[in-house]
């Protein structure tokens, strides 16, 4: 065993010591405490700097603790005792992942649960993915850091666990952060932070492997974006909260916040879910519709704030009917972009437009015709190259098509889908972004959070009739 700890810019371990048990260092400012390894020395490492090493043979089926702590400041003092630290670990995760029994899926929405507590920081940013040089297509320059709280992922997975009703640990800390963040920029919201909130940086090469061979990259090229269904996105969260008594004032003032952007900038170009491009999307507009329409009944301010609020989902819900409905009533991306895109099955999910929506069964259709390949749901077609080509299946978009047939009254269906979509993921249980149909192989970074937060959502709505409501989550 090699211990071999190095402080921002590479500072190397000094003070080295051996306090009873447990050895000590410093590396630049960090504090570090190393328990179980007794038999340790220090040695020089082969750019002569100092390394704790240790030679530990074991008997078959005996096992030892090797306890590492890294601190920024002062350690807090504790005997570092293994024992204790697994029955606290044990109880933290027993508490934070709940039986999920009244799911279709147990076994996947604990794992769900357990995949979105863990990218989730103490400071309430949840990282979209835990990795970053893991490429969707090498050879074509998709390949992206998800190393980062994007706003969008941070409220499907709050909302996620509203539906479900589970431990309150994570709607509360997606809910708090997108206040934050609101709040602090307002109309200057981007699209994503790093965990704590601070500024994400843009896009840049690391001179390191990616995989396979690919180049890795740090920081995101969506950083400066404009994103118009972030604010949509927030609404709905900050209404689910409410709903279930989650609300607070910070979270009321960050609603009329997100309310007041989406007034004055609806009319303009957004980049959009997809983050390719500024254009009028249909599906920015009509989940900021959506979110108001939820936000007017529990979080305006009082009866005129209401009304002005469902106004303007009103105005937001006709404009876009006028400009981007195909002659056969489907929604199309854009004004002048007729394809089919997936994202258009979320905003009636989430309460733009009633269940019986003829432009709502329409666009379902279409995706179903259009967009499904062996029973895996692409966002979109790219270019209007045949479906596999540009990209994988996206398996957001499955549960999303499962949430959307069920919705519609089709129980049989939305099962069938949700079991194919769920069927992508590698043997860990884990699911990456997209999923190559024809190479039946991940694609992406892993475990990508928002796939998990709908799997979660999926199993648990597709267990109640539809319009039941989610169940309140339990207390603290």
């Amino acid at each position: 065993v090699l211990l071999d700890v190095r402080g921002p810019g590479g500072a190397p371990m000094r003070d080295l010591r051996r306090d009873g048990p447990v050895w000590t260092a410093r590396a630049g400012d960090a504090r570090i405490r190393w328990r179980g390894a007794d038999e340790a020395a220090v040695l020089t490492g082969d750019d002569g700097v100092p390394v704790l090493t240790a030679t530990v043979d074991l008997a078959e089926d005996e096992t030892r603790d090797l306890v590492l702590e890294i601190a920024a400041r002062a350690a807090p003092g504790g005997d570092l005792d293994p024992d204790a630290l697994w029955d606290a670990t044990e109880r933290d995760w027993l508490a934070a992942v709940p039986s999920c029994e009244d799911t279709i899926a147990p076994r996947d929405a604990r794992l769900a649960y357990g995949v979105l507590t863990g990218l989730t920081s103490r400071a309430g940013g949840m990282v979209a993915a835990a990795t970053t040089g893991l490429p969707e297509r090498a050879d074509k320059g998709r390949n992206f850091d998800y190393r980062y709280a994007w706003i969008r992922d941070q409220c499907f997975a709050g909302l996620a666990t509203a539906v479900h009703g589970g431990p309150p640990d994570l709607l509360r800390g997606a809910v708090a952060f997108v206040t934050d963040r609101v709040l602090d920029d307002r109309d200057a919201l981007r699209p994503a932070y790093t965990v704590s909130g601070a500024i994400m940086p843009d896009e840049h090469g690391l001179d390191l492997p990616g995989y396979p061979g690919a180049a890795a990259v740090a920081g995101n090229g969506a950083a400066d974006q404009f994103q118009l269904d972030a604010f949509g996105e927030a609404l709905v969260l900050f209404a689910a909260a409410a709903e279930h008594d989650r609300a607070d004032p910070a979270a009321a003032r960050a609603a009329a916040v997100a309310a007041d952007v989406i007034a004055r900038r609806w009319p303009l170009p957004d980049a959009g879910i997809w983050e390719t491009h500024d254009d009028l999307w249909a599906h920015s507009r009509l989940i900021c519709a959506a979110g108001l329409r939820r936000a007017a009944r529990v979080l305006a301010s009082g009866p005129a704030q209401a009304r002005e609020w469902t106004s303007l989902a009103d105005a937001l819900i006709a404009e876009t009917s006028r400009t981007s409905l195909t002659p056969d009533g489907r929604w199309r991306r854009a004004p002048g972009d007729d394809r089919v895109d997936a994202a258009l099955l979320i905003p009636p999910l989430r309460g733009a437009l009633p269940p019986g929506d003829p432009r709502t069964a329409a666009t379902l259709d279409a995706v179903r015709d259009h967009l499904v390949q062996e029973g895996f749901v692409y966002r979109y077609a790219v270019n209007d190259e045949p479906l596999g080509t540009a990209e994988g299946a996206f398996t957001l978009c499955g549960f999303f098509l499962a949430l959307a047939e069920h919705r519609q009254g089709d129980a049989g269906r939305a099962r069938a889908t949700f079991e194919r979509t769920r069927s992508g993921c590698a043997t860990s249980g884990l699911f990456s972004e997209e999923y190559d149909v024809r190479q039946r192989q991940l694609r992406g970074n892993i475990p990508q959070a928002f796939v998990h937060a709908l799997l979660l959502e999926s199993a648990a709505g597709l267990a109640r009739d539809p319009g039941r409501p989610p169940p309140s989550p339990p207390g603290e």
